[in-house]
This record gives C-alpha cells, sequence and structure tokens, in this order.
C-alpha cells in the first residue's frame, strides 16, 4: 500500500529528513485531533512518535507544483495548537438589480458600490464577488476601491461581459467559461442575457479566433479562470441513461434532512429532452485545458452549494476528478486545486506545496493519486497547523448538518 500526502496547507514549517527518525504526533485537545493510537496498523506503520513533532515516513509526495511524485520520503511537522481553520473571508454579493435572490442586496450604483467595498474592507474581508446583475460602471467602481487596498476582485458575471471585466480589471471569473455572455443574442449593456452564456459557449469552439483571442486577453491581463465542473457535471449525470450514479454515503449523511430530501427531489424529477448539459460540459473542458495551455492561471473550486449532492470538501474531491477527466493528469489536476489557488493569493512562499519551511498543512490518503485520482477520495488524515485530525471524527462532527444554515 501506497501513502500519498497532497500538500495545500498554512502556518506550521515543514522541513525533509534524511533518514528514519522518530518524532511525535502532537494532537490538540479538541475532540477531533487523530491520536496514533487510533489509527489502523496499515496507517500506524508511516509513522513514529516522540513529542513534540510527527514525522511520516516512506511516503509518497505530491507536493503541489505539477513535478513527478517524489516515492519514499519522511517529513517532519512541527506541531499547532488552536484547533480551528483558517479563513479567507469575502464580502456580500456586489450585484445590481434584477437578482430574484432576496438576500442579495442590490447596488444603487458606482458610488454605493465603492462604499460597500470600504465598508467591508475596513471589518476585515480579504475578497469581493461581483455577481450576474452588476452594470460595468459598479464593477470598475468596486475593482478601484478593492485594488487601492490591495484586494482581488472575482466574478459570477452575466449582464458584464468577460472582455468588459477584463478591461475594466477584474482579477478572477468564477465557472470557467460558462459566464461569458459576450455572443449571446440579444445581449444589452449592463444586462443579462436570457441565454446566460449557453449560447456564447456553444459557439466558442477551441481554436476558433474568438476563443483564441479571449484566452489571449485573459492571460496578458493576468486574469484568473476559476473551474468549478461538478454542478453541470452532476446534471449531465442525472440525465444520462439510467441516471445520477448514488452518492458517497459520507456525502448523504452529512446532508441536513431537508437537503437530502431537496436532492432526491432534484435527482428524481424528469430529464429534460432537449438537455445540450453533456456538449457544454466538454464545452468548457475543452476551453479550460486551452486556457492553461496558453499560459492561463486555473484555479478549482466545486460550487457546493448542495444542488446535485455538492458538498465543500467532497465537492473539491470531484472538481480533481473531473479535472482528470477533462484531460489534465492527475498531477496536474492536483497543483490546479492547491498551489495555483496559493499563487493567486500571493502565498505561494508560505502555502500550496510541499518545501522546506512552508506551512506543514497535508492531506494524508492511502493509494496513489498520481496514478489513480480516485485514491484522491481516500483521505485518512488532515494535518492543518501540524496537528493531525481524524477524518472519521470530523466527518462524524458534520453528519445531518450541512444545509442547516
Amino acid at each position: 500500500m501506497a501513502i500519498t500526502a497532497i500538500r495545500n496547507g498554512r502556518r506550521r514549517p515543514c522541513r525533509w529528513l534524511p533518514s528514519l527518525c522518530l518524532a511525535a504526533l502532537a494532537y490538540s485537545e479538541g475532540a477531533l485531533a487523530q491520536r496514533v493510537e487510533s489509527l489502523g496498523p496499515e496507517v500506524r506503520k508511516y509513522l513514529r512518535v516522540s513529542t513534540p513533532k510527527v514525522i511520516l515516513e516512506h511516503v509518497q509526495i505530491i507536493d503541489g507544483s505539477g513535478a513527478a511524485p517524489i516515492p519514499d520520503q519522511n517529513i517532519a511537522i512541527e506541531a499547532g495548537t488552536f484547533p480551528s481553520p483558517h479563513l479567507d473571508v469575502t464580502g456580500p454579493f456586489l450585484d445590481g438589480p434584477g437578482n430574484p435572490i432576496l438576500q442579495v442586496r442590490e447596488l444603487a450604483g458606482p458610488e454605493d458600490a465603492r462604499q460597500t467595498v470600504a465598508f467591508w474592507a475596513d471589518r476585515g474581508v480579504t475578497s469581493f464577488k461581483a455577481y450576474t446583475h452588476i452594470t460595468r460602471d459598479e464593477l470598475r467602481a468596486a475593482v478601484q476601491e478593492a485594488h487601492r487596498r490591495g484586494l482581488k476582485v472575482t466574478g459570477h458575471l452575466c449582464s458584464v461581459t468577460y472582455d468588459e471585466a477584463i478591461e475594466i480589471g477584474i482579477d478572477n471569473l468564477e465557472h470557467g467559461f460558462f459566464a461569458n455572455t459576450a455572443l449571446d443574442p440579444g445581449k444589452k449593456p449592463d444586462s443579462c442575457s436570457e441565454a446566460q452564456g449557453d449560447y456564447t459557449l456553444l459557439h466558442m469552439s477551441p481554436g476558433s479566433g474568438e476563443a483564441n483571442r479571449l484566452i489571449a486577453t485573459l492571460v496578458r491581463n493576468h486574469v484568473a479562470i476559476t473551474s468549478t465542473l461538478p454542478g453541470l457535471a452532476s446534471t449531465v449525470a442525472r440525465e444520462s441513461v439510467g441516471g445520477a450514479p448514488p452518492l458517497r454515503p459520507a456525502v448523504l449523511e452529512a446532508m441536513a434532512p431537508f437537503l437530502r430530501e431537496a436532492y432526491g427531489y432534484w435527482r428524481d424529477r424528469p430529464r429534460s429532452p432537449q438537455s445540450n448539459a453533456a456538449l457544454l460540459l466538454q464545452r468548457n473542458m475543452d476551453l479550460e485545458r486551452a486556457f492553461v495551455a496558453a499560459g492561463g492561471l486555473l484555479l478549482a473550486g466545486p460550487d457546493p452549494v448542495g444542488i446535485g449532492g455538492l458538498l465543500p470538501g467532497f465537492g473539491d474531491q470531484r472538481e480533481i476528478e473531473l479535472l482528470v477527466e477533462a484531460g489534465f493528469t492527475p498531477v496536474q489536476a492536483i497543483r490546479i486545486a492547491t498551489l495555483n489557488g496559493a499563487i493567486f493569493l500571493g502565498r505561494q512562499e508560505q502555502v500550496g506545496s510541499i518545501a522546506v519551511g512552508k506551512n506543514a498543512d497535508l492531506v494524508v490518503m492511502k493509494g496513489d493519486p498520481a496514478t489513480r485520482i480516485a485514491d484522491i477520495e481516500n483521505v485518512d488524515i488532515v494535518f492543518k497547523d501540524g496537528v493531525g485530525y481524524d477524518t472519521r471524527k470530523l466527518l462524524e462532527s458534520v453528519k445531518g448538518r450541512y444545509g442547516e444554515y
């Protein structure tokens, strides 16, 4: 059996060891911390204990950089103290009139956009997200205020096209190439089109002049793209012969009862006889590959809104698997999901890959995802700040809770 450590961590330093040694699995007093005695024998043989460090011995390293896996390595991890997540907090959606989501506040104009960014930046948020009905002037005001403060703006757009957002100075575009409305029939300035980007995606073939021009513009202006494949992929699976495959038991168990019921309704509702979801998914995958081949920075996310059974964590694993289905190698997909995100945040010297002196957050799993990407689901221990957390207890702590709030 192989044990692989995938790196996307923070805070505590990590250093290579040239030979076998004894070290400690440091754990917090929290109930979720992983204790050595609770590990199975196939995992315990890769750990040695001697306070206050933990050594992962003879593990294969996928370091997040895109380099080939390194077999038979030892990693020493210094312990942290507080069992809590690190958060990069975004502000409320920045959106204009017309959004049917009642919780989303409508901006009153460019000055309101500027003041909204300033208000939340003063309270510690680190990024902002523009949404589907924002106007170009509002987006420009928000981007200018965010950049003045050294913060970034991303967007799930519709009213503003990708070319317009690039010219304004947006930092990232969400959902791959799904939300570009530049070619949509009847698209009016500052208004979301009826097609909401589907027409543009279907009519922007990889290798075409329009696709090449857009990708070159994105790369030249250092605008990242975030891939969120699981949502549409779940729709494609639901509409296929036989319907959606069963969700992993742990996913269903994590859902609050009402969300589990909503998922069942979504899964079992009638299929659309004229759906183009499969073609849209493949076209977006092809454009994402072309974007990366041209030097673009592709990020990864699950868009875990609960629809289609998409939950955080599980959805991230599915996104990485889908990147491989899109044509990336497993190691490329892992880099997209780890180091690329750190690069976008400007934190690649601290997090995102395994290297001497970087912070010690790691995911340890059974198997070899460099050759079989499905092994990425076999998580055994999660290290955060040098503390190892029991995966089973983490999942138990959220059982029946996702979607409550």
